[in-house]
């Protein structure tokens, strides 16, 4: 249900790029001034956005690379939102509502993404698995370590009472 805009609005960029290359216009050639790299073709920006809002739609709906997709996701969604949905440059009260209101909707999304991006489903992260590695190569030794420890101890405590005890 997250991807379903993702797919839908990168299939409607792919076929008709015109439309967010007007939106996406202004903002382009501001972050263009300052960054030369940045300053491109609207139109194929938009058709690259568009691509990779459908792929990793498709890929986060289909459950293949989620974290990943989702990541992408919200990669494209912000520039996105803070470019067609830039409610502070409106005067148009009425206008103005509405485009706060889809404004916050994407950033609803990227909080849905971004927690998406960090849901391992209950498996535990790389970082994890690394630091508990040995532990899972060897479950003999990682639970041996410890027993022997505390049979040493409790014989120890044992023989001590012993003693106490014979005397």
């Amino acid at each position: 249900m997250l991807s379903a805009p993702f797919v839908a609005g990168g299939l409607r960029t792919l076929r008709r790029p015109e439309a967010a290359a007007e939106a996406v216009g202004p903002a382009l050639r501001a972050v263009g001034k300052r960054v030369p790299v940045l300053a491109g073709d609207p139109l194929r920006l938009g058709r690259i956005t568009g691509a990779m809002q459908a792929t990793a739609g498709l890929l986060f709906a289909t459950g293949r690379a989620p974290r990943m997709a989702a990541l992408t996701l919200a990669a494209t969604l912000v520039p996105t939102s803070l470019s067609t949905h830039a409610f502070w440059t409106v005067e148009d009260p009425q206008e103005r509502a509405r485009q706060r209101a889809l404004f916050l909707t994407d950033l609803s999304a990227l909080g849905g993404l971004l927690l998406a991006a960090a849901d391992t489903h209950g498996k535990p992260s790389l970082a994890y698995r690394s630091r508990h590695a040995l532990d899972h190569r060897h479950p003999v030794k990682a639970v041996r370590r410890p027993v022997e420890a505390a049979a040493s101890s409790t014989a120890h405590h044992a023989k001590a009472l012993a003693a106490t005890l014979a005397r």
